[in-house]
This record gives C-alpha cells, sequence and structure tokens, in this order.
C-alpha cells in the first residue's frame, strides 16, 4: 500500500470512530451486546423445545385427563359476528404457566443444583462484598478533602 492509501485508510478510520457511527460501533462491538444476542437466540432455540413438550405431551395428557385439550372454543360469547373467547385466554393462561414450570424444573433448577455441587466441590468461598463504585470512591474522597479542608480552615483562624 502507497503511503497516501494508508494515510486514507486512517482519516477515514478516525471519522468512523467519531460521531454516531462511532458510538454505535463501540455500542455493537461490546461484550454484553454480543451476550445479550447469543442469549435471543438460545432462548429461541430452548423455546421451541419446551413449545413441543408442552404441544406434543402436556397438552395431550391434559385432552386424555379432562377430556377438552383444546379451551378455545369454551365460554365464548358472540354478538353481531364478534366472538370473544375466554376459553383461549384461559388456554393460553395454562400453557404459560406450564412452559414456566417446564422451565424452572428442567432448567433452572437444575442448573442451580449443579453450580452448587460445583462450588462445593471447588470450595469457592461465598461472593465476597464488592469494591465501593467509582462513584461511592469518588465521594468518599471528596469528604476526606472536605474533612481536610475543614480541619486547616480550623488551624488558621
Amino acid at each position: 500500500m502507497s503511503a497516501k492509501t494508508m494515510q486514507a485508510t486512517h482519516q477515514l478510520a478516525a471519522l468512523t470512530d467519531k460521531g454516531p457511527i462511532g458510538g454505535f460501533k463501540k455500542f455493537v462491538s461490546r461484550g454484553s451486546m454480543i451476550d445479550m444476542a447469543v442469549g435471543v437466540v438460545m432462548g429461541a432455540a430452548v423455546t421451541a423445545v419446551v413449545n413441543s413438550v408442552v404441544k406434543s405431551f402436556i397438552t395431550p395428557l391434559i385432552g386424555m385427563l379432562f377430556g377438552k385439550p383444546d379451551l378455545s372454543n369454551l365460554l365464548t360469547i358472540t354478538y353481531n359476528g364478534a366472538t370473544i373467547s375466554f376459553g383461549a385466554i384461559l388456554g393460553e393462561l395454562l400453557n404459560f404457566l406450564i412452559v414456566a414450570l417446564a422451565v424452572y424444573f428442567c432448567i433452572i433448577l437444575p442448573i442451580n443444583k449443579l453450580r452448587d455441587m460445583t462450588r462445593a466441590v471447588a470450595g469457592v468461598e461465598e461472593a465476597k462484598p464488592a469494591e465501593p463504585s467509582p462513584e461511592e470512591q469518588s465521594v468518599a474522597i471528596l469528604q476526606e478533602i472536605r474533612d481536610q479542608l475543614k480541619e486547616q480552615n480550623t488551624l488558621n483562624k
């Protein structure tokens, strides 16, 4: 590359580090943004699995026990061609509760138990209190300066 081309490349890079483009570049390249994207993808995959378990196993099981797996035609009111279905709302609430229970007992609870077991095996102590935040440190330093200034003023009087 020639010196002129390199200089133009550096100028372009300097321009993209400023203004809205630079802010966007920093936002996208942050670690938390990437973690969030991975979480969304994994959440979609887990949702598909949990929905499959609910639709293919739990809902038919409810149908076997109670005789009606689909509650959408239950408790409906129709007037002037418009239908309100309280059964559909009740069915979705039940699906939500079933999904929440499945996620808790099949994912959250085992992961928490595994974490507890690995901490016990590794002998990791409970989390120590975190260091004061930068704001708290600044306040503490400012209070020390205030106290020293008060002390100096009383000595000078």
